[in-house]
């Protein structure tokens, strides 16, 4: 088993779980940033968006854990705070991003959709670098699996999954896999593919939701409403449906205009 604490000076501890979060958020600015500038966009704009949805994002993702998992926090209020432990929800922390997000881009008058374009393939890398948080903290994995499947992955997962005597199917390393196939896909589009501003958001909101979907029913830790239902897959199901209808409208409007947005030169 790894040890979650990477470095101990004194009191203070260094969590593991800690560090492959801000190498998600530093990978993801300076590619946000990178694109910025091959679209036009002064770079400054997506440092001062960051240093706004990066606090709101981790606020709203762990809110969004808590208000799901409330009987294990009731009477100890205070692990609320403990987001090293884990606990942080994805599409909690989507929300908070999007709003914080769309509070810098009215303010400031942006181009909202070229703006989250830009911006999504900053996100899909940050979520597959951050599953690797889950791994070491042994969460967000699937049911027993059995040793002859384990085999098939390297041993530093295989020794990781091992929890409790069982084998767990390791979820995180599927969902990480997907999501690093959806940045390849997303970041194909930014540069090659892209005709109108918000289709790559909107491919984001489809690929993404259809892996989580499948992925969320192999987990043993899904957030629930009454005690049946994966809220994490009643919202892909959502945003599924959601981004096909805006990829359509947006595209059919596109059409009509006459022009398309180029990809970035």
């Amino acid at each position: 088993m790894i040890d979650p604490i990477a470095l101990s000076f004194g009191p203070l501890k260094i969590h593991w779980y800690g560090i492959i979060m801000g190498l998600a958020f530093f990978l993801g600015t300076y590619l946000a940033r990178y694109n910025s500038k091959r679209s036009g966009i002064d770079p400054d704009h997506v440092l001062n968006m960051v240093l706004l949805i990066i606090p709101a994002a981790i606020v709203c993702a762990r809110l969004y854990y808590v208000v799901f998992e409330w009987a294990q926090y009731k009477d100890n209020p205070l692990d609320i705070f403990a987001v090293w432990k884990g606990g942080l929800a994805i599409h909690g922390g989507l929300i908070g991003g999007v709003l914080a997000g769309t509070y810098y881009i009215r303010k400031h008058k942006l181009p909202y959709l070229r703006l989250a374009d830009i911006f999504m393939p900053s996100v899909i890398l940050g979520q597959a670098i951050g599953r690797w948080g889950n791994f070491i903290n042994q969460e967000a994995h699937g049911d027993v699996a059995s040793a002859e499947f384990m085999a098939k992955f390297p041993a530093f997962i295989r020794d990781q999954m091992f929890i409790g005597g069982q084998y767990y199917h390791p979820t995180f390393l599927y969902e990480s896999l997907w999501n690093l196939l959806v940045f390849g896909i997303l970041m194909l589009m930014l540069y090659r593919f892209k005709k109108f501003d918000g289709q790559v958001f909107f491919s984001y909101m489809i690929l993404y939701s259809i892996g989580r979907f499948f992925i969320e029913g192999m987990r043993t830790d899904s957030l629930l409403i009454a005690d049946t239902l994966r809220v994490a897959q009643l919202v892909s199901l959502s945003l599924i449906a959601l981004g096909t209808i805006l990829m359509l409208v947006y595209a059919r409007k596109s059409k009509q205009s006459g022009h398309s947005h180029n990809s970035m030169e």
